[in-house]
């Protein structure tokens, strides 16, 4: 239902555009709305772009490409160091509108979702990051290829050329800046494709490039609720790289799609994370981590801690801490102040997470909470929590992509490691133990991009990425860098 949406300061007809080479542009097939997931509403009516409209946004940032990878590395640094005090100035007017098209809760909205985390990342950036490297010499003997002498080499770190930034529902502008920032500052220019379901901050992010002084076409985006615009930048000869985050199921085909043009790709897909308690593990920080899946963005995290692997001699002193934790946790619009746990994205997505929490019940699943949905419009799930899971089930094995946590039992860390690998997944896990010199070692062992000891906090700037089907690649830190160039070896003999 479309409804005034003044009492929280939004303009709901505004008349949003494509960004396409320094331009705004009217979108040529229309416009979609863009629901508020708390009640319904419409928040706006985002432009939906041509398949044609996304193949002129990559033709603009190839024709941009040429004096963007000229300028020197601080020459870029200071555009985005310009560009994140233009954001840390304009966000706070973005919050309203942020949360609405998110659905996060106040402390999400303002923590992350327009927060410093997105800021931080093109400061980060901002400062020159030397990825180049020398080669120890080595002795070379004459042969067919030339005389005796010592062989030198030099590795240089070059731009990829024409980045597409595809990216999530979730966070979405946290993860336009941890796309575009490092892509920018090794000397790339970007398309960026946000998710369907809440872009307009990420056009707002567009106006701020334009104030900060990017050159034209350097920075590009298209929207669209329709495949025509992504499937173009995939299959576009003129985008060299696609960096994607979202389902294991879309990355996979965006890999095959772009094979015919050899894509670059980084993937950050999806992830199902384990969390494993010893029997000396401190229960209670343990749940306080493990009902981060429910609190935080209602567990639409892919690093979220879903699948809790709890000695047996615990888990009845976990299980009833979860619930106690679960019930203290208020459902509700994400605006209220005392709110903790908001809507999932879509009613579409509510009905999947629904569907996903009943087959775990069919398949004999307890639901210690949750499991029913809330009595209130709009896209909730309540906080659940399914015991009597069996490795097999497929509450266990895929990924809800909601606030669903589930809980095995096990006897000794062998068959905690053995649990906790017992996956398609690998993205990021957790191992709670007294000791840190065990809990370092059964982390060791865990097939997972990232793991962390006695918290679900990451860190910022270590690398970040999935093994098996949680991804391809690594960015953060210097390891963004890495990630948006190619390496070339210039080897002379001396």
């Amino acid at each position: 239902m479309a409804c005034d949406r003044d009492d929280i300061g939004i303009d709901a007809e505004r008349a949003w555009k494509l960004l396409i080479g320094g331009e705004w542009v009217d979108p040529a097939a229309g416009t979609y709305p863009v629901i508020d997931p708390n009640d319904g509403a419409v928040v706006g009516h985002a432009p939906e772009a041509t398949a044609a409209q996304a193949e002129d946004a990559a033709a603009a940032a190839r024709g941009a490409l040429g004096v963007w990878r000229s300028r020197t590395p601080a020459e870029r640094g200071n555009r985005l160091a310009r560009l994140a005090d233009v954001i840390e100035r304009m966000a706070p007017s973005w919050l309203d509108l942020v949360q609405a098209e998110t659905g996060s809760v106040t402390s999400v909205a303002r923590g992350l979702q327009v927060g410093r985390p997105m800021i931080e990342r093109f400061r980060y950036y901002a400062t020159p990051i030397n990825a180049d490297a020398d080669v120890a010499p080595v002795g070379a003997e004459a042969g067919a290829l030339g005389p005796a002498g010592l062989m030198a080499a030099t590795v240089k770190r070059h731009p990829v050329g024409v980045v597409a930034c595809i990216t999530p529902y979730n966070m979405p502008l946290v993860s336009v800046a941890g796309k575009i920032a490092p892509a920018l500052a090794a000397g790339n220019t970007v398309v960026i494709k946000p998710a369907p379901q809440d872009p307009l901050g990420v056009l707002l992010l567009g106006e701020a490039v334009a104030e900060a002084g990017f050159d034209d076409g350097v920075v590009n985006i298209v929207t669209g609720a329709g495949p025509e615009a992504p499937a173009a930048l995939v299959a576009s000869p003129e985008v060299n790289m696609v960096s994607f985050t979202g389902s294991t199921q879309v990355g996979a085909r965006i890999h095959a799609d772009g094979a015919a043009t050899m894509k670059r790709v980084l993937m950050e897909l999806g992830g199902k994370g384990a969390l494993i308690m010893t029997e000396d593990a401190d229960v209670n920080a343990a749940c306080t981590g493990i009902a981060t899946t429910w609190r935080l963005h209602s567990g639409q995290i892919c690093t979220a801690p879903t699948r809790v692997i709890c000695h047996r001699s615990l888990l009845d002193q976990t299980t009833e801490t979860l619930q106690a934790f679960a019930a203290r946790m208020k459902v509700g619009d994400g605006r209220a102040p005392d709110t903790i746990v908001g809507p999932v994205i879509t009613e579409a997505h509510r009905d999947r997470v629904e569907a996903f929490i009943s087959s775990g019940l069919e398949a004999g699943a307890t639901a210690v909470c949750g499991g029913r949905r809330p009595h209130r419009p709009g896209c909730f799930v309540a906080p659940t929590l399914l015991v009597d899971v069996k490795p097999d089930m497929a509450v266990v094995r895929d990924e809800a992509f909601g606030p669903v946590v589930v809980v095995l039992a096990h006897d000794d860390d062998d068959e905690a490691v053995a649990l906790a690998n017992d996956s398609c997944y690998g993205l990021f896990s957790y191992v709670y133990a007294s000791d840190a010199k065990r809990a370092y070692e059964i982390g060791s062992q865990l097939e997972s991009g990232n793991v962390a000891l006695n918290t679900v906090q990451p860190h910022l700037y270590a690398p970040f990425g999935g093994f098996k089907m949680s991804g391809i690649g690594r960015d953060r830190g210097k390891w963004g860098i890495e990630a948006y160039t190619e390496i070339q070896a210039i080897n002379w003999l001396s």
